[in-house]
């Protein structure tokens, strides 16, 4: 649905300032399936917001080439793209709503620019309100809402046009941690009951865990890691994608002094809630010590992640046992993070 081909974008230095311009994004290149929820993932500066720019053609590649639903979007011209822009709809992360305007006139507002007949206008408007749980909120304007609600109307007002594509740009980034659940809920549903293709620009890596199938980790405008989210999250590759599935409690300090053999275990699906450490425990006579873990689901697979020091008894054997079961076992060097 959509590729990034080779993509670089350099923005020109302001007036007077001089210089060679400011690099975006270098060589980027990756691809997004048909129907996926694609998260990019990046602190600030990475490129994140200028990558997610360059598919509804708000910005130009300086070289490479940005192809959506089979158009070359540079190539558009003005008809061209107001078409794809029909077809890709976006959610902001304050909300970009017409304050002025009540919800459903927010809600209809693409309808109308796009020419739609009123009574069309009016149907639709309702449906969309309908789907985010705003029916009641209709006659209400902006400033009377919640910051979920704001973001609902946000979602209503990308889904006008019937987008195959949505956009999320931190979409969630000013919401409280529950409105933000409920928001995530609300894009994973709409994957999986319209069958959107979701691109998502965050910078939390929970969020991407909730919600996405595969990520792309940027870095200074580079595409450093890819891949499903599972894979990412679980066994980052780069340093830039460990830093952000790190965890404060999931490492030991840097300089710690620790007994035995310090390792990671991974555990997913049904094994997640199986009793493998006391049976390892028992059978090898090894003792250990728990560095850090959690439990949680990367959308809806179950999964653990335990750093365990490992001492006395048989320690190879042990290892071996939890292979034996299904659990991945990672060495961890001190202070290099998890």
């Amino acid at each position: 649905m959509i590729a990034f081909e080779a993509v670089s974008k350099t923005y020109a230095p302001k007036a007077k300032a001089g210089g060679e311009g400011h690099v975006a994004l270098s060589g980027v290149s990756l691809s997004v399936r048909a129907g996926e929820v694609f998260g990019v993932i990046g602190a600030s500066g990475a490129g994140k917001s200028t990558l997610i720019r360059l598919i509804n053609g708000l910005e130009r590649p300086t070289d490479g080439r940005v192809v959506v639903d089979g158009d070359d979007v540079a190539a558009l011209g003005v008809e061209g793209l107001r078409d794809l822009r029909r077809r890709v709809g976006m959610i902001f992360q304050h909300f970009n709503l017409l304050s002025s305007k009540t919800v459903a006139d927010n809600v209809a507002f693409p309808l109308k620019l796009a020419g739609r007949p009123a009574a069309e206008v009016k149907a639709r408007t309702a449906e969309l309100l309908a789907r985010v749980g705003l029916s009641d909120q209709a006659a209400k304007y902006p400033a009377q809402l919640s910051g979920g609600q704001k973001q609902r109307v946000g979602v209503a007002r990308a889904l006008a046009t019937g987008p195959k594509v949505l956009l999320c740009d931190e979409a969630t980034s000013a919401l409280d941690p529950e409105t933000t659940e409920q928001i995530l809920d609300l894009v994973s549903g709409l994957n999986r009951e319209l069958g959107l293709t979701i691109v998502l620009i965050t910078h939390e890596m929970d969020v991407v865990r909730r919600v996405c199938d595969r990520v792309a980790v940027l870095e200074a405008g580079r595409v450093v890691e890819t891949g499903a989210v599972e894979d990412v999250f679980l066994h980052p590759a780069s340093a830039t994608a460990r830093r952000f599935v790190r965890e404060a409690d999931g490492e030991p300090a840097a300089g710690a002094v620790l007994a035995g053999r310090v390792v990671r275990l991974t555990f997913r699906g049904e094994a997640t809630y199986k009793p493998v450490l006391g049976e390892v425990a028992r059978t090898t006579g090894v003792d250990y010590s728990i560095l850090g873990g959690r439990i949680h689901r990367l959308r809806e697979t179950p999964y653990g992640q335990l750093t365990l020091a490992l001492t006395g008894g048989d320690v190879d054997a042990a290892i071996a046992q939890f292979q034996a079961a299904g659990v991945r076992v990672d060495p961890v060097l001190i202070g290099e993070g998890a």
